[in-house]
C-alpha cells in the first residue's frame, strides 16, 4: 500500500491525489486503505517516517563500516547525496507536505510531532556513534541533527531544481567544516 501511495503521490502530487487513487493503484478497496490509515495525511506521514528510517539506517551502516572518521563522514555524505540524486520523489513530497502544513494547524502539529520523533532518533544515533568513537561533538546531538537535516533538505531542494548545482561531495565537505575539530582529533 505504501508503494502504491508513493507512486500516486509522485505522479499526481499530494493535493491532487485521493485515497481512491491510492486504493486503485494498490488494487484494494478504499475501506482497506482506511483500515490501515485514518487519513491521506497519515499515509503520507507513514511514508515520510519510512524514508527517514531507511536513510538513517543507510547512514549508520556507512558510518560503522569505515574505521576512519573522516572517511566515514565522507561515506555518509556521498550516500546522502546519491539518494538525493537517485530519487527526488520523497523530497518533493516532503516539500509539498510542508507547504500544505504551513497553512493547516492540525497538519503542521502532526508533522512537527513526527519530525521531533525522527530528530530524536537521529540524535540518539549521533550520540551513540560519537561515544563509540570517543568524539566530542561541536554542537549538541540535537543541534547537529537539526543542522544535518537543514543542510540535506536544502541540498535536496537545490539538487531537485538543478542537479549539477549539488556536487556529490558537497554534503561531506560541509560536515567536515562543521565537525572540523572532532575530525582532526581522530
Amino acid at each position: 500500500m505504501l508503494d502504491a501511495a508513493a507512486a500516486v503521490f509522485a505522479a499526481k502530487g499530494i493535493a491532487s491525489s485521493s485515497v481512491t487513487d491510492i486504493a486503485e493503484a494498490a488494487q484494494l478497496t478504499k475501506g482497506a486503505v482506511y483500515s490501515n490509515f485514518a487519513s491521506k495525511d497519515e499515509l503520507i506521514l507513514a511514508l515520510m517516517d519510512e524514508q527517514v528510517s531507511q536513510r538513517l539506517a543507510d547512514a549508520i551502516k556507512a558510518f560503522e563500516m569505515v574505521p576512519d572518521l573522516n572517511v566515514a563522514v565522507q561515506a555518509i555524505g556521498h550516500s546522502l547525496v546519491a539518494a538525493i540524486h537517485a530519487d527526488g520523489t520523497w523530497q518533493n513530497l516532503l516539500f509539498e507536505y510542508i507547504g500544505l502544513a504551513r497553512r493547516d494547524a492540525e497538519m503542521r502539529e502532526e508533522l512537527a510531532r513526527r519530525r521531533r520523533e525522527n530528530r530524536a532518533a537521529v540524535a540518539r544515533q549521533i550520540t551513540r556513534l560519537a561515544e563509540a568513537r570517543g568524539v566530542e561533538l561541536p554542537l549538541s546531538a540535537e543541534e547537529l541533527t537539526v543542522t544535518i537535516l537543514a543542510i540535506s533538505n536544502g541540498l535536496a531542494m537545490e539538487g531537485g531544481i538543478e542537479p549539477a548545482a549539488v556536487p556529490d561531495d558537497l554534503f561531506a565537505r560541509l560536515m567536515a567544516l562543521i565537525l572540523g575539530p572532532a575530525l582532526e582529533a581522530e
